[in-house]
C-alpha cells in the first residue's frame, strides 16, 4: 500500500501506491489527529485517535486523467474546492485509523481510474417479442373472462 523510496539525499519518502505508474507522495496528503465521536469510556476523552485526512486533487501530482475523473465524481467526501476529506474513527488506535484513511483514499483514486464498460444497445429477439405478446394476450383473456356476462 505505502511504498518507501530512498532518495538521492538519503531521506526516506513514503508514497501511497495507486498503480504501477501512479503514486501519491506523502507531502500531498494532510493528516491531523482529532478526538473520536461517540461512546468509548474514559479513553475517548483524552486520546486523539481519529484521523482527519485532506487531499487536494487540483494541487496534487496525479496525472490529469485521474484529476478529471476524481473532480467529476459525485462523492460526499469531495468538497466544491476539489479537496477529498476522509475521517476515520472506527479503530481504537490512531495508527490503524491512519492506515484506514489512506486505504480509503487509495480505493477512491483507484475507482476513478477504472473506466466504465461501454454499453452496447441490443434489440429484443423475435422469440422474446413473441413470448411477451403471447403473455399479454393470455392475460387479456383472463381479465376478459372475469367481466360480467350480458344475457340480453
Amino acid at each position: 500500500m505505502v511504498d518507501t523510496i530512498k532518495g538521492a539525499d538519503h531521506i526516506l519518502h513514503t508514497m501511497l501506491k495507486i498503480s504501477n505508474a501512479v503514486s501519491i507522495p506523502d507531502n500531498e496528503i494532510e493528516m491531523s489527529a482529532i478526538r473520536s465521536q461517540g461512546a468509548g469510556g474514559q479513553n475517548v476523552n483524552k486520546v486523539a485517535s481519529a484521523v482527519h485526512l485532506r487531499f487536494d486533487v487540483g494541487a496534487s501530482s496525479l496525472p490529469p486523467f485521474y484529476k478529471r475523473r476524481l473532480l467529476a465524481m459525485s462523492d460526499k467526501r469531495l468538497t466544491k474546492d476539489g479537496v477529498i476529506v476522509i475521517k476515520s474513527q472506527s479503530h481504537r488506535s490512531q495508527e490503524r485509523n491512519r492506515e484506514d484513511a489512506l486505504s480509503r483514499l487509495q480505493t477512491m483514486v483507484k475507482a476513478a481510474g477504472v473506466l466504465p464498460k461501454k454499453r452496447r444497445p441490443t434489440k429484443p429477439t423475435k422469440g422474446s417479442k413473441r413470448r411477451r405478446l403471447d403473455s399479454k394476450n393470455k392475460r387479456s383473456q383472463i381479465k376478459s373472462s372475469r367481466k360480467k356476462v350480458d344475457l340480453e
